[in-house]
C-alpha cells in the first residue's frame, strides 16, 4: 500500500486483534417432530441440498420406522434436500471409546457428498450425540449438526452444549472439538420409550443445575420426586425443559461458551463422576456417576462447613427418591479416586478448580479438596 512502511524482520512485529465470531446457538422443544405438520426440522433442513442420518441403536429398536418417517418428513418438509443416507449405530458410552465411529461419520460425508452447508443428522442419547458431532465438526472442518436429542440427560443437558467428544484411556471425552450445532430439535415423544434408567439418570443433571442456580428448581423436583420416578410426564417436563434453559443460558449467555477459563461451575459433581465413569470401563452410565459425584460434593460441602447439613441432607433424600445411587464400591480406593482430581484440573487447564455449595441455589469455587474431608463425605453421602 503506497506510504507502508515494509516490516523490519530484524525486530519482532506482532499483529494483535480481539477475534469475535458470531454464532446461532437455537434449541426447540416440541412433540411428534417428525409428523408433516411440524416444521421445526423443516426448518433447520432449509438450504441444505443433502443431509445424512445417524440414529442411536436403542432408538431404533424402539422406533423401527424411524428411518422411514424421517425420509416421508423429509419429502413433505423440507423440499429440495436430499436424504442420502440412514443408518444404525451402536449407542452408549460404547459409541465413545474409540474414533471408530467419528471416522465412519467423516467417510459417510466424504462418500455421499455431504459438504459444509449440507447436514449431519444425530438422533439419540448424549453420547451419540457427541461422537456423531465430533465427526461431523472434523470433516470438511466441520459440517452442519442437527441433534435430535432422545433421551432425558440428552434433552435436560448434552444436548445444550456447544461441544462434542470421545473418551480415550478412561479419560472421558480427552478427544473432541468445540462447535455450535446448526439446531437442535428436543421431542417428547421419544423420551416415553427411554429404559428406566435413562429416563431417571437424566434428572441428576436437573438436581445439579438446580443447586447451582435456582432453589426453586429444586424444591420442584423434591416435591414431584415420586411422580418423576413413575414416568409422569406433566412432573417432569417441566423440570426437563427448565434444566434445559439454565445449561443453555449459561452456555449461551455466560461469556465463556468454549471453556477458555480454569472455571466450570456447570460441572458440579463431574470430577468425580467422570472417575467413576472411567473406573467402571463405562458401565455406570453418565447420570448414575453424576448422582453419586453431587451426593459426594454436597456432603463435602457440608463436611467442610459452607453448606447446613439440613440442606445436605435434602440433596441425599431428592437423589434416593428419584432412584439414584449416591455410593459405589470403588469409592473405597481413596487413591484412585483423588486422581480423578488431576485428570479433572489437566481437562480443564491452569490451577484446580472444583465448584461447592453454600447454599442450594448458590455456589463457590475452591482450589484444594482435602482427602480426609472427602472420605468422610464419601461415607456421608453412601449412608453408611
Amino acid at each position: 500500500m503506497p506510504g507502508s512502511a515494509m516490516p523490519n524482520s530484524r525486530v519482532p512485529c506482532t499483529f494483535d486483534t480481539p477475534l469475535s465470531v458470531p454464532f446461532r446457538h437455537r434449541v426447540t422443544f416440541t412433540r411428534d417432530a417428525l409428523d408433516p405438520t411440524n416444521p421445526c426440522i423443516g426448518e433447520a433442513l432449509r438450504g441444505a441440498a443433502r443431509c445424512i442420518a445417524f440414529i442411536d441403536d436403542g432408538v431404533a429398536r424402539a422406533h423401527p420406522d424411524l428411518g422411514r418417517r424421517l425420509s416421508s418428513y423429509i419429502q413433505s418438509r423440507a423440499a429440495g434436500t436430499t436424504l442420502a443416507s440412514v443408518e444404525s449405530v451402536a449407542g452408549g458410552e460404547r459409541c465413545k471409546g474409540s474414533m471408530q465411529l467419528p471416522e465412519h461419520v467423516v467417510d459417510a460425508v466424504d462418500r455421499h457428498r455431504i459438504d459444509r452447508q449440507s447436514v449431519v443428522i444425530a438422533i439419540g442419547g448424549g453420547a451419540v450425540l457427541d461422537a456423531v458431532g465430533f465427526g461431523a465438526a472434523i470433516a470438511h472442518r466441520g459440517c452442519r449438526l442437527l441433534r435430535l436429542p432422545t433421551t432425558t440427560l440428552a434433552q435436560d443437558d448434552a444436548g445444550m452444549a456447544v461441544k462434542n467428544g470421545i473418551n480415550r484411556g478412561g479419560k472421558k471425552n480427552f478427544v473432541g472439538a468445540f462447535a455450535v450445532p446448526h439446531a437442535v430439535v428436543c421431542d417428547e415423544s421419544f423420551l416415553a420409550t427411554t429404559p428406566d434408567w435413562s429416563w431417571i439418570g437424566g434428572f441428576s443433571e436437573a438436581v445439579k443445575i438446580a443447586l447451582l442456580r435456582d432453589p426453586s428448581l429444586f424444591a420442584r423436583i423434591e416435591a414431584g420426586a415420586v411422580a418423576i420416578r413413575s414416568r409422569d410426564m406433566d412432573a417432569a417436563m417441566p423440570v426437563i425443559m427448565r434444566s434445559a434453559e439454565l445449561h443453555y443460558r449459561h452456555i449461551a449467555l455466560g461469556g465463556d461458551p468454549f471453556e477458555v477459563r480454569s472455571a466450570r461451575p456447570l460441572d458440579y459433581g463431574h470430577w468425580l463422576a467422570h472417575r467413576l465413569e472411567g473406573m467402571t470401563d463405562g458401565a455406570l452410565p453418565h447420570g448414575q456417576a453424576v448422582a453419586i459425584g453431587v451426593a459426594v460434593d454436597t456432603m463435602y460441602s457440608v463436611r467442610s462447613g459452607t453448606l447446613d447439613a439440613a440442606s445436605g441432607h435434602r440433596v441425599l433424600d431428592v437423589l434416593r427418591t428419584l432412584g439414584l445411587p449416591t455410593g459405589h464400591p470403588l469409592l473405597v480406593d481413596p487413591d484412585a479416586v483423588e486422581a480423578g482430581l488431576e485428570e479433572f484440573r489437566e481437562h480443564l487447564g491452569g490451577r484446580l478448580t472444583v465448584t461447592m455449595l453454600r447454599g442450594i441455589g448458590e455456589s463457590a469455587d475452591v482450589h484444594a479438596i482435602d482427602g480426609a474431608i472427602l472420605r468422610d463425605a464419601i461415607t456421608d453421602a453412601a449412608g453408611t
